[in-house]
């Protein structure tokens, strides 16, 4: 009876180490959330912007065109922070369910996925700075 509750025990902690790291897929989740809002606000304040000037309606949009950049790169730097975070808490989790595996507290069968939310901050971040370089410089389709 105490081997089974044990068990028990041992398979409640691993899945919590499942569950824990969901909730930092979700953690991300909401980075990316706001970190998109942020990017596209701010893409579409500029590009506004840029386009009454270019029809010769404002003489003068760059404080709002620098708003704009600057909102892209609040996004931005949000994006690097959350991922940042992100990657670190997931090693220390894996380092803690490594040492306790070894110290036979819970079974290590199961494996973390690739965390697809991850990869999608990242190609996000890949864009944003794509977008913030082409504001800037007025290179590539968004310049």
């Amino acid at each position: 009876m105490s081997t089974d509750r044990t068990e028990m025990s041992m398979r409640r902690t691993g899945m919590s180490f499942q569950r824990t790291r969901m909730s930092a897929d979700r953690t991300l989740m909401s980075v990316i959330r706001t970190s998109l809002s942020l990017i596209s606000f701010g893409f579409t304040i500029f590009q506004v912007f840029q386009k009454l000037r270019d029809q010769n309606l404002l003489t003068n949009a760059a404080p709002a065109r620098n708003f704009g950049m600057a909102l892209v790169a609040l996004g931005i730097g949000m994006l690097v922070v959350g991922i940042v975070y992100h990657v670190q808490f997931m090693l220390g989790l894996r380092d803690e369910r490594k040492a306790m595996t070894e110290a036979g507290l819970i079974h290590g069968q199961s494996h973390f996925p690739p965390s697809m939310i991850l990869i999608t901050a990242i190609i996000l971040l890949l864009i944003g700075i794509f977008a913030i370089v082409s504001m800037a410089f007025q290179i590539g389709p968004f310049g």
